[in-house]
Protein backbone atom coordinates (compact mmCIF):
# COMPACT_ATOMS: atom_id res chain seq x y z
CA UNK A 1 0.00 0.00 0.00
CA UNK A 2 2.69 2.57 0.63
CA UNK A 3 4.74 2.23 -2.71
CA UNK A 4 1.08 2.13 -4.33
CA UNK A 5 0.81 5.48 -2.84
CA UNK A 6 4.39 6.66 -2.85
CA UNK A 7 3.33 5.86 -6.65
CA UNK A 8 0.12 7.47 -6.98
CA UNK A 9 1.99 10.85 -5.04
CA UNK A 10 4.61 10.76 -7.59
CA UNK A 11 2.03 10.41 -10.88
CA UNK A 12 0.44 13.33 -8.87
CA UNK A 13 3.34 15.67 -8.50
CA UNK A 14 4.13 14.93 -12.32
CA UNK A 15 0.85 15.78 -12.90
CA UNK A 16 0.50 18.75 -11.12
CA UNK A 17 4.08 19.95 -12.67
CA UNK A 18 2.29 19.58 -16.26
CA UNK A 19 -0.69 21.31 -15.72
CA UNK A 20 0.81 24.34 -13.86
CA UNK A 21 3.41 24.63 -17.11
CA UNK A 22 1.01 24.11 -19.73
CA UNK A 23 -2.63 23.18 -18.23
CA UNK A 24 -4.73 20.23 -18.57
CA UNK A 25 -5.85 20.45 -22.08
CA UNK A 26 -2.00 20.22 -23.23
CA UNK A 27 -1.30 18.18 -20.53
CA UNK A 28 -0.58 14.31 -22.50
CA UNK A 29 -0.61 10.90 -19.96
CA UNK A 30 2.87 10.79 -22.06
CA UNK A 31 3.87 13.79 -20.82
CA UNK A 32 3.69 12.69 -16.93
CA UNK A 33 4.65 9.44 -17.04
CA UNK A 34 8.31 10.77 -18.85
CA UNK A 35 7.89 13.51 -15.92
CA UNK A 36 7.75 10.71 -13.51
CA UNK A 37 10.09 8.83 -14.57
CA UNK A 38 7.60 5.88 -15.12
CA UNK A 39 6.09 3.91 -18.05
CA UNK A 40 2.96 4.86 -19.81
CA UNK A 41 1.80 1.52 -19.11
CA UNK A 42 2.27 2.39 -15.42
CA UNK A 43 0.33 5.38 -15.65
CA UNK A 44 -2.50 4.08 -17.51
CA UNK A 45 -2.74 1.10 -15.22
CA UNK A 46 -3.60 3.81 -12.71
CA UNK A 47 -5.07 6.51 -13.87
CA UNK A 48 -6.94 6.00 -17.25
CA UNK A 49 -6.83 8.91 -18.91
CA UNK A 50 -5.98 12.85 -18.14
CA UNK A 51 -9.15 13.58 -17.31
CA UNK A 52 -9.18 11.11 -14.20
CA UNK A 53 -5.56 12.08 -13.04
CA UNK A 54 -6.35 15.77 -13.06
CA UNK A 55 -9.47 15.35 -10.88
CA UNK A 56 -7.50 12.86 -8.37
CA UNK A 57 -4.69 15.92 -8.05
CA UNK A 58 -7.20 18.68 -8.03
CA UNK A 59 -8.82 16.74 -5.06
CA UNK A 60 -5.45 15.88 -3.11
CA UNK A 61 -4.13 19.36 -4.03
CA UNK A 62 -7.24 21.19 -2.59
CA UNK A 63 -7.10 18.69 0.59
CA UNK A 64 -4.03 19.28 1.57
CA UNK A 65 -4.14 23.05 1.01
CA UNK A 66 -7.95 22.83 2.89
CA UNK A 67 -6.06 21.30 5.51
CA UNK A 68 -3.26 23.77 5.99
CA UNK A 69 -6.41 26.60 7.42
CA UNK A 70 -5.91 27.11 11.23
CA UNK A 71 -8.61 26.99 13.56
CA UNK A 72 -9.04 30.71 15.10
CA UNK A 73 -12.61 32.24 16.90
CA UNK A 74 -13.75 32.48 19.92
CA UNK A 75 -17.37 29.88 18.47
CA UNK A 76 -18.35 28.07 15.58
CA UNK A 77 -19.44 30.59 13.26
CA UNK A 78 -16.24 32.77 13.79
CA UNK A 79 -14.42 29.67 12.89
CA UNK A 80 -16.19 28.46 9.79
CA UNK A 81 -16.46 32.00 8.59
CA UNK A 82 -12.62 32.87 9.11
CA UNK A 83 -11.35 29.64 7.67
CA UNK A 84 -13.70 29.91 4.71
CA UNK A 85 -12.22 33.31 4.28
CA UNK A 86 -8.47 31.80 4.55
CA UNK A 87 -9.48 28.89 2.85
CA UNK A 88 -10.45 31.23 -0.64
CA UNK A 89 -7.03 33.25 0.31
CA UNK A 90 -4.81 30.37 -0.71
CA UNK A 91 -7.76 28.63 -3.59
CA UNK A 92 -6.71 32.39 -5.27
CA UNK A 93 -3.47 32.15 -4.63
CA UNK A 94 -2.83 28.55 -5.53
CA UNK A 95 -0.94 27.80 -8.43
CA UNK A 96 -2.60 24.89 -9.99
CA UNK A 97 -6.07 26.60 -9.74
CA UNK A 98 -5.21 29.62 -11.17
CA UNK A 99 -3.46 27.99 -13.62
CA UNK A 100 -7.03 26.08 -14.26
CA UNK A 101 -8.97 29.21 -13.96
CA UNK A 102 -6.63 31.00 -16.44
CA UNK A 103 -6.41 28.04 -19.50
CA UNK A 104 -9.11 25.64 -18.60
CA UNK A 105 -12.11 27.39 -16.72
CA UNK A 106 -14.81 25.53 -18.78
CA UNK A 107 -13.37 22.40 -17.18
CA UNK A 108 -15.04 23.71 -14.25
CA UNK A 109 -18.24 24.09 -15.66
CA UNK A 110 -19.95 20.40 -14.47
CA UNK A 111 -19.32 20.90 -10.79
CA UNK A 112 -21.16 24.78 -11.31
CA UNK A 113 -24.26 23.62 -12.85
CA UNK A 114 -24.20 19.36 -13.21
CA UNK A 115 -23.04 17.70 -10.01
CA UNK A 116 -20.55 18.51 -6.95
CA UNK A 117 -17.34 17.15 -7.06
CA UNK A 118 -14.98 15.42 -4.50
CA UNK A 119 -13.46 18.14 -3.11
CA UNK A 120 -16.96 20.41 -3.06
CA UNK A 121 -18.05 17.51 -1.18
CA UNK A 122 -15.16 17.48 1.34
CA UNK A 123 -15.63 21.56 2.04
CA UNK A 124 -19.31 20.44 2.53
CA UNK A 125 -18.35 17.78 4.90
CA UNK A 126 -16.37 20.65 6.84
CA UNK A 127 -19.36 22.87 6.76
CA UNK A 128 -21.42 20.54 7.91
CA UNK A 129 -19.51 20.00 11.15
CA UNK A 130 -18.87 23.53 11.56
CA UNK A 131 -22.39 24.28 11.40
CA UNK A 132 -23.44 21.33 13.99
CA UNK A 133 -20.67 23.24 16.62
CA UNK A 134 -22.46 26.62 15.68
CA UNK A 135 -25.98 24.87 16.48
CA UNK A 136 -24.91 23.09 19.76
CA UNK A 137 -22.87 26.63 20.93
CA UNK A 138 -25.37 29.25 19.78
CA UNK A 139 -23.14 31.13 17.76
CA UNK A 140 -25.45 29.91 14.40
CA UNK A 141 -28.69 30.34 14.07
CA UNK A 142 -30.86 27.04 14.03
CA UNK A 143 -31.99 26.37 10.71
CA UNK A 144 -31.44 23.17 8.23
CA UNK A 145 -27.37 21.78 8.95
CA UNK A 146 -27.61 20.76 4.90
CA UNK A 147 -29.10 23.51 3.17
CA UNK A 148 -26.98 26.42 5.03
CA UNK A 149 -23.80 24.36 4.12
CA UNK A 150 -24.55 24.09 0.80
CA UNK A 151 -25.64 27.85 0.33
CA UNK A 152 -22.19 28.55 2.00
CA UNK A 153 -20.32 26.50 -0.03
CA UNK A 154 -21.90 27.59 -3.14
CA UNK A 155 -21.36 31.79 -2.29
CA UNK A 156 -17.88 30.86 -1.32
CA UNK A 157 -16.66 29.27 -4.46
CA UNK A 158 -18.15 31.76 -6.41
CA UNK A 159 -15.51 33.92 -5.42
CA UNK A 160 -12.84 31.49 -5.95
CA UNK A 161 -14.09 31.08 -9.45
CA UNK A 162 -14.97 34.37 -10.38
CA UNK A 163 -11.75 35.84 -8.79
CA UNK A 164 -10.77 37.88 -12.07
CA UNK A 165 -13.54 39.77 -12.83
CA UNK A 166 -14.83 40.10 -9.18
CA UNK A 167 -11.41 42.00 -8.91
CA UNK A 168 -11.53 44.03 -11.87
CA UNK A 169 -12.48 46.90 -10.10
CA UNK A 170 -12.34 45.74 -6.74
CA UNK A 171 -10.01 45.33 -3.98
CA UNK A 172 -9.83 42.00 -3.18
CA UNK A 173 -9.42 42.61 1.03
CA UNK A 174 -12.39 44.45 -0.02
CA UNK A 175 -14.67 41.71 -1.14
CA UNK A 176 -13.08 39.10 1.44
CA UNK A 177 -14.43 41.67 3.98
CA UNK A 178 -17.83 41.88 2.83
CA UNK A 179 -17.78 38.21 2.40
CA UNK A 180 -16.77 38.09 6.25
CA UNK A 181 -19.60 40.17 7.43
CA UNK A 182 -22.28 38.52 4.80
CA UNK A 183 -21.30 35.47 5.93
CA UNK A 184 -21.37 36.51 9.53
CA UNK A 185 -25.07 37.86 9.42
CA UNK A 186 -26.24 35.06 7.69
CA UNK A 187 -25.70 32.57 9.95
CA UNK A 188 -26.21 34.93 13.22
Amino acid sequence: MTSQRHSDDALLDAARDCVVEVGVRRTTLTDIAKRAGVSRMTLYRRFPDVGTLVRALMTREFTKLLGRIPPSGDNARQRLVTQAIAGIRLLAADPLMRRVLDLDAELMLPYLVQRLGSTQRLVETFLVAQIEAGHADGSIRPGSTAAQARLILLTTQSLVLSIRPATTDLDFDELLTELAAYLNAALT
